[in-house]
């Protein structure tokens, strides 16, 4: 399946994300705090940085954690929180080493349901409920994995022609339609609470 994304809102970042299932992963665990396109830039800088053209598990996992943090850290930072994220990162790519051999893809190669990839993804470090709900839902709109009860998993996330979270975005458009839709869902949540 040929796999566009359009995530960082940069050709070479989103081309990365694309090809590269680890890539796609670490962009979705910077993706808290920050812009998204900021969020989903952030593996192309790393492997950049790296001095590579992609992300290698093995690699991050193994790098030196100061000399990591100080990587993510070089300006422009990698992150809003470049030091606590670069931990995140190495956390989550030594999860990857130690249950996948370092293959990203792996955790949803052989899924059989879309109940047991959200089970995995939610075991990696770094991802909760919602971040593995919006992943799956990532995984079975943009990136063609879509094992059986995929969107039913996902939640509402994972809903046709809606505009939640990165799932949903494939270009300028989609992403100014996803912003508002956070705007709205936040300031719903700020006027639901009480006085």
């Amino acid at each position: 399946m040929d796999i566009t994304m359009r995530l960082a809102q940069d050709p070479e970042a989103d081309a990365l994300l694309a090809r590269s299932p680890l890539a796609a992963l670490v962009g979705m665990l910077l993706d808290q705090q920050v812009p998204m396109e900021w969020a989903f830039a952030g593996p192309y800088t790393i492997a950049r940085r790296m001095g590579s053209d992609d992300l290698d598990a093995h690699a991050i996992a193994a790098y030196d954690p100061e000399a990591f943090a100080a990587l993510l850290s070089e300006k422009p930072a990698v992150h809003r929180y470049p030091g606590s994220m670069a931990k995140r990162v190495q956390q989550l790519c030594a999860y990857l080493v130690e249950h996948y051999d370092g293959d990203a893809a792996a955790v949803w190669a052989d899924a059989g349901t879309g109940a047991e990839l959200l089970r995995r993804l939610k075991d990696l470090p770094g991802f909760g409920e919602q971040k593995a709900k919006i992943f799956l839902a990532l995984l079975g709109k943009r990136m063609g994995v879509r094992p059986a009860g995929w969107r039913e998993a996902a939640g509402a996330y994972g809903e046709a022609d809606v505009y939640r979270s990165a799932a949903d975005i494939t270009g300028p458009d989609s992403l100014a339609k996803v912003r508002a839709y956070k705007q709205e869902a936040k300031a719903a949540a700020k006027a639901a609470r009480p006085k």
